[in-house]
């Protein structure tokens, strides 16, 4: 597997970056980028390529099932929140946005519930962060079953959970407030490439 990563390296040094020379070197100063993404870990749904985002462009964080977790302080480690605060109070993005995506392993966990009686290590930290998702599940099984229409609805009921969440974050509503920040939320179906976007006045997402 590592010969195949430096190859792929070896592609890159060659021809994307010796492309965008001036680019890399003015990026060793610094970043500013104007958006945040927060996305999924899947390798299928790599924000950077669904946009064709140039380096520098895009804050990402990616993790399971694309969530937010709500602002909370005391014990534990905060990922997200520590790359959510830097990226809003240091970086100063004047975006961010949650992106969904279809064929979503961690919803699919979150609604069969397979690992919530793990142990961590063995599925048990799989099982406490998409626990986050628990309401939701409930809300979209009473409407839907649990057939595959569920699992979509689930996968978009992520995103608006997880900007849900991002509000509860002191540093959010005083930017959405002040005209400085925007959340936008998508979700991205793998099948057939369409980018859905949410419109949060409604509740709707429809093709961007």
């Amino acid at each position: 597997m590592i010969d195949a990563l430096l190859d792929g390296y070896g592609r890159f040094r060659t021809q994307q970056w010796a492309h965008e020379k001036e680019r890399w070197e003015r990026l060793a100063n610094g970043q500013k980028p104007r958006t945040m993404v927060i996305a999924c870990s899947d390798s299928r749904v790599d924000p950077t390529t669904i946009f064709d985002a140039s380096p520098g462009e895009m804050f990402v964080v990616r993790n399971i099932a694309n969530l937010v977790p709500p602002f909370e302080i005391g014990g534990g480690r905060h990922g997200v929140s520590a790359a959510l605060e830097f990226a809003v109070t240091q970086i100063e993005v004047a975006e961010v946005m949650v992106m969904g995506h279809g064929g979503c392993g961690g919803i699919a966990a979150a609604m069969t519930r397979q690992f919530e009686h793990s142990r961590a290590g063995e599925g048990g930290f799989i099982a406490h962060w998409i626990d986050l998702l628990d309401d939701a599940r409930d809300r979209i099984i009473a409407e839907y079953g649990h057939g595959p229409e569920a699992v979509r609805a689930l996968e978009m009921e992520a995103v608006k959970v997880s900007i849900a969440n991002l509000r509860t974050f002191p540093c959010i509503p005083e930017r959405e407030a002040a005209g400085t920040l925007k959340l936008r939320g998508s979700y991205f179906a793998i099948a057939d490439g369409v980018l859905w976007l949410l419109d949060e006045a409604t509740g709707a997402f429809s093709p961007a």
